[in-house]
Formats: structure tokens, sequence, C-alpha cells
């Protein structure tokens, strides 16, 4: 045997020396640590089924095309496949095609090797790698993974469809799954599979065979390795605060709750503020009003006002303080007055918000235009030509609202005025019976609000959420520009600035 055979065989057999010496890559710690599970597994035909949860931008995917090019280069002679799965083509699966690529073009020992088939294949001699979508819409048939499954962002994935279109995919040989991912909810998919995979690492440990099969790491345990790494997650928290949903799962893999209150005693305290109410503006100060509109014949009864079930137009008066405020960052908001109207003509209710906006001065009117509220914010936006920021309810934008929302109270950049006065009163009473749904999927979307016909179980009263809603329209401000050098700070949007960056 020659030297040079020897040391090909030296690499192949070492999983961080091939990474190193044929990508010119030096893996982190717990980067390694995952890879010699699963290829312990997969390399002794265990056909064990691994949890691996990592913080957004820590490696995880860069990982995985490593353990794809190692596992294509290793066993190019035979016929080994791998099935690997991402919950959208577009551009999840198209990414992780992308970024195999990168590392077979760069890697010696594949570089002259692979090639590409069909679209969604690629090859190694005779070993392939399948790029399949979770997506509910499509229709996956025919792919048998051998040697490994894995499947990427597992908490995006359904459990029906995994279960009945993927899972047996591993079956002839009863390959080795990894699920991969982020904490969301203890409902997903990945949810499920660190459950499986720690009750299987306890019964093997038992048996006195114990293997590692789960990891859930957080933002400190990357940090140890990658100081900058730190750096970055503490100005996530600063823009979002330490609480925030997607902080906590996101960065340190803790789950949420998919059904609960949306504004606990807690986070309730943070909302209340030192300040006084405020009937004018004070000089030399910025105001917003921020207005969810109802319908004009909503809750009526043969054509008699029903108040009590009827839902209302809301008003909130925000002062906005930019004193203290940095580059890229947002305003600090104070709620300084309240009103509402119940069964009142649009065209009457843009003659009282004119003179409501040439009272405070507003600088900006952010006005609800979902449905019959285009047309008053329209009329608004002739009356003050500049200064109407319309915004549009969807799942996803009310979605959106509700994290940024979130963002600005858990960062101390929301205060409510104190003592309550009734409609105040009436507004704490919407927050504590507001309910937020997680729901499962892409997206990281939630549901929330105050339940259609909810009641008071201590009064009877029904309970809107109108209130609440034109309260969370500030934090739509935040993507308005306030005289600072560089670019505003936009509404929050649960994925942007989270890709997977090695």
């Amino acid at each position: 045997m020659t030297d040079d055979t020897e040391h090909l065989i030296r690499v192949m057999m070492d999983f961080t020396m091939f990474t190193e010496l044929s990508s010119g890559l030096r893996l982190r710690g717990y980067q390694v640590a995952v890879a010699r599970a699963i290829l312990e597994s997969i390399l002794n035909n265990y056909g064990d089924s691994l949890a691996v949860i990592l913080p957004r931008q820590s490696g995880k995917n860069e990982l995985q095309a490593q353990i794809e090019t190692y596992l294509l280069s290793l066993y190019f002679r035979l016929d080994a496949e791998i099935v690997k799965v991402s919950p959208t083509w577009k551009p999840q699966t198209e990414n992780a095609m992308r970024r195999l690529e990168r590392v077979l073009r760069r890697n010696y020992h594949s570089i002259a090797r692979w090639s590409k088939e069909a679209g969604y294949i690629y090859r190694v001699g005779s070993a392939r790698i399948y790029f399949l979508s979770g997506s509910p819409s499509t229709s996956v048939v025919g792919a048998t993974a051998n040697l490994l499954l894995s499947c990427d962002e597992a908490q995006d994935i359904g459990i029906e469809k995994w279960d009945k279109e993927f899972a047996p995919m591993a079956a002839s040989r009863n390959a080795t799954r990894v699920f991969w991912g982020t904490a969301w909810t203890s409902k997903t998919l990945l949810a499920r599979e660190l459950r499986l995979a720690r009750q299987r690492e306890a019964d093997l440990a038992k048996q006195g065979a114990g293997r590692r099969l789960s990891f859930v790491l957080s933002a400190e345990d990357v940090r140890r390795e990658v100081p900058a790494y730190g750096d970055f997650v503490d100005g996530q928290i600063a823009r979002l605060g330490r609480a925030h949903p997607l902080i906590r799962t996101q960065f340190f893999s803790e789950e949420i709750d998919s059904d609960a209150g949306m504004f606990p005693a807690i986070r309730i305290a943070l909302m209340k503020g030192m300040h006084a109410a405020q009937t004018s503006p004070r000089d030399g100060q910025l105001y917003a009003m921020l207005i969810d509109i109802a319908g004009e014949d909503e809750g009526t009864i043969d054509g008699i006002l029903d108040s009590s079930g009827r839902d209302s137009t809301a008003l909130t008066v925000i002062e906005i303080d930019i004193t203290e405020l940095e580059v890229d960052q947002a305003p600090t908001y104070k709620v300084v007055f309240r009103k509402e109207w119940i069964g009142v003509k649009h065209t009457s209710l843009h003659a009282q918000l004119t003179a409501l906006a040439e009272h405070w001065q507003a600088r900006f009117l952010v006005v609800d235009s979902t449905g019959v509220g285009a047309g008053l914010s329209s009329f608004l936006d002739k009356s003050f030509p500049g200064k109407v920021v319309p915004f549009i309810f969807t799942q996803k934008s009310k979605s959106d609202l509700g994290w940024s929302f979130l963002a600005a109270i858990e960062t101390g950049r929301y205060k409510e005025y104190a003592p309550a006065d009734e409609l105040q009163r009436k507004f704490w009473k919407q927050a504590e019976f507001c309910q937020s749904r997680v729901l499962d999927g892409p997206g990281k979307t939630i549901r929330w609000g105050v339940s259609d016909g909810f009641r008071d179980p201590d009064t009877g009263e029904l309970v809107h959420d109108d209130l609440l809603i034109s309260a969370a329209m500030v934090s739509v401000l935040d993507g308005q520009q306030w005289g600072l050098a560089r670019s505003s700070v936009k509404l929050f949007d649960p994925l942007s600035g989270l890709d997977e960056v090695y």
C-alpha cells in the first residue's frame, strides 16, 4: 500500500480530517459532536433517529452540506442513497442544493466526480442525494433512503405528511434519520422526534449501550466558541427582548406553548408607565394617531343600534420620544389619549378624526385600510397628504404586527398612562382576555385577539379587542423615517435576518 493510499484512507475514515483537508474548513466543537453521532449510526447500521436543535445562524446548514459531501465521497462506489427534505422548494430546497454544490465544487475528493441529475439529484460516483420539498401540496413517490433520511427545519413540516410520505423511505434498510431545526412548539414534528430520541437515549443507557441521539444547543453554547455570535444575539435581544417568543425559540431553543394568553401579568407590568394622560399636545413633542376602523352598520338589530355587541372604531394617540434614539433603532412610545366611536357614519368620523389630527398636530396617522376602512383612509390621506400610513390586515400582516408589538413591549419602548380612566380599563380588559395561538408550519405565524363572542366571566359583558388592535398598530411607526442618517427600522418580519449563515 502506497503512502498516498494510506493517507487517503486516514482522511476518509476521519470526518473532521476530511472537512479540514478536503474543504479547508475547521468545524466547531458542537458541530463535530453532532456529526460524529450521525456518522456513528450510519457507519454501524444502527438505524438511529436523531434530533438536532441548533440556534439560528450557528452553522447548521453548512454542517449538513459537509456531512452529505462526506457520505457521497465515502460511498461513491456503492448505490448509496440519501434523501434530504426541506419544508419548501423555494427558497429552502434550492438553498440546500446550492450549499451542497458549493461544497462539492471546493472539495478535492468530489470536485471531479460529482454531477447533477433531473434538477434535484446530486451524484458522486454511484452515490446519490435526492432533494425533496415537504410542502403540503407536493407529491413525493419513489425515492428511497438506504443510507440517510434527513429532515431540515422539521418544526415546519407536517407530522401527517412526514409519517405518510417520507418516513417509509427509510424502511428498506432502516436508514438513519436526522431531524434538524429550531425550537417552536411542543406539537411539531421536531418536538415529537426530540422526545422520542431522548427516550431512546434513556433506554440505551439502561442497556449499557448509551449513545447520544439528541442535541439541543442555545446561543450561549455557540458564544463560547464564537464570541461574535454572542454579540449578534445580544443585539437581537436589545431589539426584541429576551422574553420575546422568537428570541426564546430561535436563539435559546426553548419551546413555547401553542395556545396561551398573549399578555400575561409580567408583560402587562412592562406596559404600565408613570406618565399622565393628556388632552392636548405638549410643545416640541411628536404625536401619531393609530386608528382601527369598524364598519358603519355592525351590531344593528332591525335598524336599532346594539352597542353591547358592536365593534368600535378605536383611536390611540401616541407621543413619540426620539431624544435617545440611535441609528437603526426605533423610538419609544407613550399612550396619552384614547377615544372610541360606536355606530358613527364614516362621513362624520372623517370630520372628527380630521379635527383631532389637527388638534394633536399628528406627524403620522396609521389607519386600518382593510375593507370598509379603505375609503376613510383615502379621505384622510387627501386631508393630510404624506402623513397617512395605511395598514391592511391579513393573517400575515396581523401576525407580524403582533410580533412587533411584543418586541416594543419587551424592550420597554411602549408605555400606557396612569392612572387608568374608563377607556384604559377597557383596554386592560381586552389585553387580559387576548389569546394567541402559535401556528406550526412555515412562517412563524401567530393568530391573536379576543375570540368573537367572548364574555367577561365576571360581568357577562362582551369583550372586543378594538382598543388593543389600535394600540398594537404603534409598531407600524417603527418603519417610518425619524430624521436619522441611516435607513429606518422596518416592521418586524419573523424570518428577516434569520437565514442560516455559516
